[in-house]
This record gives structure tokens, sequence and C-alpha cells, in this order.
């Protein structure tokens, strides 16, 4: 191994200080590389392709965001915020609690935190602001929520970041669901215990009951909606459909339900999500393709090899290697978006993963649930920048409000790392 190998690593950062789109830092990069090599510049296209060729499940991104955007358009939030209202009456803080309970069904039908935090976070952090909640800590909750329930793998499918897991360490997209379903339920329950003591040491105002028959009205109202993840569920773990075709269910699910149950879908809104969907859609597969090119450079020039005879020399403890790692994660979810750390990053350590016998499924829970708490805190937590963009509100002092949340987020963490049956239970039990 030569020095020629960092250059596409040197190349990469610089790209990354000059804001060059991520994606195409990774392509340039690594074009770099092989011209450096004399490598022909057609084996580009070739891994492209061929990498795209193999990976079907990818077929499910552009489907969860589809799916995303839909629920997130019209009135459909706005029903689903009505009926957790109902849900909770007069309980201390309810609209907090809400956003946490809201958040957390929300995420079940989309997968997508920045599509929970920019769809919904309008209308929580407003409702919020009106009731006399802070500003920092409406934002706050906001991101948080977002974070720990639509990217943790939610407690119904999908989840695009364990979808990307699933495909590179080709394992199966609904046992990482089911593994997320206990440390969502930990977070949130910690998160709500959080909120329910704050509201009394704020004061903060308790919600208003409902009589019978408008809850019961909300109640079936809000019924198609909360059916979109039973739908997934039920063909997922059933093995009746793949997750790629559960993605296909759940857009044509939300269309038929947006335009005949809530009526508020019309053509122009349509072109609209489409419109949307291709733009989110393109931005993930750049950094897919980059990363495609990335980790067959890595592979070729031996510096994958170098990395994991790294991290085998520093142990060959699964459970040190499990800290290392997700310090490592920690930090770099400060910096970098989800994208780049799973498709840049995992490649490195999934290989390590299986030589110290690592069970994939208990890391791709534990890496997503650290890449969620790399969301909200400082400096890019984009979670934090979306809600207090909505609330135009400092970034600053959201952080601050925040920074107990991460806490709690962390002390799930740690357990979920060092105690695997929290992740492996429930999918070892119903999917063998």
């Amino acid at each position: 191994m030569d020095f020629v190998v960092f250059v596409p690593l040197i190349i990469l950062m610089l790209c990354f200080l000059m804001r060059i789109p991520i994606g195409l830092g990774m392509i340039l990069s690594c074009c770099v590389y092989l011209m450096a090599k004399g490598l022909d510049l057609g084996m580009v296209s070739d891994v492209i392709m061929s990498q795209l060729y193999a990976s079907s499940v990818m077929i499910a991104i552009p489907l969860f965001i589809f799916t995303a955007n839909i629920m997130s358009s019209g009135k459909v939030t706005e029903y689903m915020f009505t009926f957790v209202k109902a849900l909770l009456g007069k309980r201390k803080g309810a609209l907090a609690h809400l956003n946490i309970i809201i958040s957390l069904i929300f995420s079940g039908m989309t997968g997508s935190a920045a599509a929970d935090a920019a769809g919904l976070g309008v209308i929580e952090i407003s409702e919020m602001e009106k009731d006399g909640y802070d500003k920092p800590f409406s934002a706050a909750i906001t991101a948080a929520t977002a974070a720990a329930t639509a990217t943790v793998g939610p407690i119904f499918p999908p989840s695009i970041p364990m979808v990307i897991f699933a495909m590179l360490a080709q394992v199966s997209v609904g046992k990482l669901f089911l593994g997320g379903m206990i440390p969502a339920f930990l977070i949130c329950g910690l998160l709500g215990v959080y909120v329910a003591w704050l509201s009394h040491k704020r004061n903060y105002p308790a919600g208003v009951k409902f009589s019978r028959k408008d809850f019961w009205h909300y109640t079936f109202v809000a019924l198609p909606a909360l059916f979109t993840p039973v739908i997934l569920l039920g063909g997922i773990y059933t093995g009746i459909v793949t997750a790629t075709e559960a993605g296909a269910l759940a857009a044509l699910y939300t269309i038929l339900i947006s335009i005949f149950a809530y009526r508020v879908l019309n053509l122009k809104g349509f072109l609209k999500v489409i419109k949307e969907t291709v733009i989110q859609t393109g931005k993930v597969f750049a950094v897919v393709i980059g990363a495609y090119i990335l980790s067959y450079v890595a592979t070729s020039s031996g510096i994958g090899e170098v990395i994991s005879g790294w991290f085998l020399g520093l142990t060959n403890n699964k459970y040190v290697f499990l800290l290392v790692i997700n310090i490592m994660f920690l930090l770099l979810g400060m910096m970098f978006d989800t994208n780049v750390l799973e498709f840049v990053f995992l490649p490195l350590i999934i290989p390590v993963a299986r030589t110290l016998g690592v069970d994939l499924i208990h890391l791709g829970v534990v890496l997503t649930v650290n890449m969620m708490i790399g969301s909200v805190t400082p400096p890019f937590g984009m979670m934090v920048f979306i809600a207090s963009g909505i609330a135009k509100e400092k970034v600053q002092s959201v952080f601050k409000e925040a920074l107990p949340m991460c806490a709690l987020m962390i002390l799930v963490l740690i357990a979920i790392t060092y105690i695997p049956g929290l992740i492996t239970f429930i999918p070892n039990t119903l999917m063998g």
C-alpha cells in the first residue's frame, strides 16, 4: 500500500470543507485516485451499475420517501394531532407529551426523521407556543422526538437508515425493524418522564378534556392513517411481502386514503409530492453512488484491511469494540449526516464486527440509535436546525434545551449496547 490510497480521503475532506455535495465529493475523490493509479475510469460506471443492480432493497428508499411526503402533505398530520390530543386529555404538559406520541405514530408511517421534524414540527411548535411553552423547549422536544422515533427504527416500519444498513450488511430488514421496538419505547418512555418532571417544574399548561363523543369521532377519523403500519407489519412479518414491496404498498395506500378518506390530495399536490420525492431521492442516491465507488477503492487499495487490522489489533473483545465504535460514531455524528456515516464508515466497520462475532442486527440498531443522537447534538445536529428554523429561535438556545434529552438517549444507547437482548429478543422470538 502506498501514499496514493490516502488521496481520496484527502480530496474528500477538501470537498467537505469547500461545501461540495458529499456524493459528488466521493465520486470526484475516487476518480482522482483511479487516474493516479493509471486505472480505467470506466470502472466507475461498472461498479455503480453492478452494485445498484444487486441492491434491490434500495428501491424501498424512494417509496418510503414518497410515503413520507404524502403523509406530511394536506391535513393528515392535523387529524393525527387532534386524535392524540384527545387521547391525552387534561394531562399536565399534554402538548409536550403529545409531541412524543405523535412523532412515534407518524414516524411509523414514514421512517423519515426530517419529514417528522418538518411536517409535524410546524403544527407542534405553533400549538406549544400558543399554549405558553418556551420556544427553545418547544423546538428541542420536537427535534429530539423526531430523531428518537423516526431514526431509531420506530415502533412500526419503515426506517430508511435501517434499510440502508440492511443493504450494506446483507441482513434482514424485518429483524432490524423489530430490533428497534424496545429501544424506541425506552427512549420515548424516558423522554416522557423528563417532560412530566419539567412540566411540573415550569408549570406548563394541562391539556383539554374532550367529550366521549368527540374522542370517538377523532379516533374514527384517524383510523385510516393508523392502519398504515398495520399493513406494513402484517405484510413484512408474515412474509407475504418484502420490505421493498411493503414500501410500494404503503405508497399506494397513502395515496388512496389521501384521495378518498381525507380528500386532501389533488393533482397539483400529487405532482408536488412527486417533485419533492425525486429531489430527495436524488440527494440520497448521489451519496449511495459515491459510497459504492469509495467502498471499491477502500477494498482494492487495501485501506479497508489496514483499518480492520487496526481495530483487531486494538482489541479482540467485541464489547470493547462496541465501546470504541460508539464513541467514534457519536463524535462523527456531531459533524456528518447519517447517510455519510452509513455509506462511508459502515463498509469499513461491518467486516470487523463479523470477525469479532458481533450480531449484525444488534450492531445495526445500536449504530442507528447512535447516529440518531448525533442528529440532535452540536455543532451540526440537523433536527435541531430544522426545529429552530421553524420556531425562529436561536440554535444555541435549542441545543441547550436538547442536551438533557441527548443524555437520556445516551443512557439507552449504553443499555442496548451491553444488554443485546433488548434488541435481539423480539426479532429472534418472532422471526427465528
